[in-house]
């Protein structure tokens, strides 16, 4: 009756005519004898062990790894759509009514944003701006507002470019509505999703938006990853500090204010880059595929 009709002790024992107790107690007996066995079967594409050592290794609240695909050269985005996938599945669990989630921008949060089919009531908020190299409009923050559309709650894009030429330029957008109002509402994050880019054309929000001599100055000053278009080199230390007044982004320290921040790597060209961002120690959580964790915890 408790296992496969769903009723309560409290039911049973009035059924019966017996206290809870020792309901509870025949329940307990029942499991210790071996009359009642509980199997618990993972999703299959989700590695377990790995998992629980990522989350040893790192000391982290959240860690759920999934199994690598074997890449498909006709589909070179199944990886990141299964990061997606499992990335809505953990905010399904772990958002709760009055949430503030934040979303960085990047194709890893555009899959996300088409995998999520349900969500507590929150807040959603971009936490930066897009990548120059790509025009501003309601697909480059469609993440932000589906997800806001499905939690029920408000949501507060950013129609505005990551990286601008000069800090005169950053402090004036800042004052722009649109911008003012989700960038004044970073102090109010609970949850955060944060992607780790890697220096190298195509895998970074601002490696190509910069000049070459910037590029070859930054290498040589030993960049190798990239979080909200910050640089880090592979201790993750911050590198290129005058960057930060030319963007429209979280910063480091109001990152470090928001309870839970999740990082998503996929690809093992990330792997380096992902080391690098967890050592800042801005994450609590990560969610990546089986070849980044086994090279982590290599």
């Amino acid at each position: 009756m408790f296992y496969l009709d769903g009723k309560s002790k409290i039911e049973i024992a009035e059924e019966f005519g017996i206290s809870r107790f020792k309901v509870a107690r025949r329940l307990e007996t029942a499991l210790q004898d071996g009359l009642v066995r509980l199997e618990i079967h993972l999703p299959a594409e989700l590695d377990a062990e790995r998992s629980e050592a990522l989350r040893v290794r790192y000391g982290l609240s959240h860690a759920v790894v999934f199994k690598s695909a074997h890449e498909d050269p006709d589909d070179p985005g199944l990886s990141t759509r299964r990061l997606g996938v499992v990335t809505a599945g953990l905010l399904a669990e772990i958002v709760t009514e009055g949430d503030v989630l934040g979303l960085i921008w990047g194709p890893e949060i555009d899959a996300l944003g088409r995998e999520l089919t349900a969500l507590a009531r929150c807040t959603v908020i971009q936490l930066c701006g897009v990548t120059p190299l790509r025009p501003v409009n309601a697909d480059t923050v469609g993440a932000v507002l589906r997800a806001a559309a499905i939690g029920g709650g408000a949501a507060y894009p950013v129609y505005a470019p990551l990286l601008l030429p000069d800090s005169a330029t950053v402090r004036m957008l800042r004052e722009k509505p649109g911008v003012i109002e989700a960038v004044s509402q970073y102090g109010r994050v609970t949850k955060a999703v944060i992607t780790v880019g890697v220096w190298g054309p195509r895998l970074s929000s601002v490696y190509e938006a910069l000049s070459e001599s910037e590029r070859e100055e930054y290498e040589r000053q030993g960049v190798c990853a990239e979080v909200c278009g910050y640089l880090l080199d592979a201790e993750g230390r911050s590198i290129a500090p005058e960057l930060t007044e030319r963007m429209i982004a979280v910063t480091f320290e109001e990152l470090r204010r928001i309870p839970e921040v999740i990082l998503l790597a996929d690809g093992v060209e990330r792997a380096t880059a992902t080391s690098a961002a967890l050592k800042t120690g801005l994450f609590n959580g990560i969610v990546a595929n089986s070849g980044i964790a086994e090279r982590l915890l290599e």
